[in-house]
């Protein structure tokens, strides 16, 4: 090596060593300062998980109130509406063109009988075939139990002229005469003429079933004695 050239070389050296400090503390700075948009994929889905889970409870929420039901009807439709005998007459009576009342409370043997009447109240003569789909509502509007179940056989249409009336007859049975216990008493009556896809309610007048017993008879013609 010859005493010129070891200088030069040394100088390149030194060059080379202080380019890639330089470029080394620059990345650093870069590295500390990079701006929110560069975070990492999970941080970045983390933080959006902050909003949303309020608007993904609120998405389970009941849907609207049947339409054609008195005030108190519940939010969604109800297994009662199954419940209901089909009536496709055109003639047949609707939900919107009558009145409904639950009578009080007839015990006898053991036995609880609430009439249910249907009042024509429109302007036009109607029929009923069947049975109607019938459940109890708590002051919420929710179900309490389960629907009526039939009780006997379908009996023939009855014609309501304006005014005119028919009924079905609701059955429980005393407390303590079974002993599966009683149902929260309910705050309404709902029910689902035959063929009918709106609701009516009345109040329940304090009617509370008891020993899983609960069932309604066809529709029958005039008013419950």
């Amino acid at each position: 090596m010859s005493p010129q050239s070891s200088p030069r070389r040394h100088a390149r050296t030194l060059a080379a060593a202080l380019l890639a400090v330089t470029a080394a503390a620059g990345l650093t700075a870069c590295q500390d300062g990079k701006p929110d948009s560069a975070q990492s994929p999970s941080s970045a889905a983390s933080d959006g998980n902050s909003s949303g889970t309020a608007s993904g409870a609120d998405a389970g929420g009941t849907g609207g109130q049947d339409s054609g039901g008195s005030a108190g009807t519940s939010r969604q439709p109800t297994a009662a509406r199954s419940a209901a005998s089909t009536d496709n007459s055109p003639h047949r009576c609707t939900a919107a063109s009558m009145r409904m009342t639950l009578g009080r409370p007839d015990p006898g043997a053991g036995n609880i009988h609430y009439a249910l009447t249907f009042t024509n109240s429109g302007k036009q003569s109607c029929t009923l075939r069947g049975f109607p789909g019938v459940s109890l509502l708590a002051k919420d509007g929710q179900s309490v139990g389960k629907p009526a179940t039939r009780e006997g056989s379908a009996g023939a249409a009855v014609t309501l002229a304006p005014g005119r009336s028919a009924h079905a007859v609701l059955h429980t049975v005393s407390e303590g005469t079974k002993g599966s216990g009683c149902w929260p008493a309910g705050a309404l009556v709902q029910a689902y003429p035959p063929g009918s896809k709106e609701s009516m309610t009345a109040r329940a007048s304090g009617l509370r079933v008891c020993g899983e017993e609960f069932s309604v008879t066809t529709v029958a013609p005039g008013a419950a004695a």
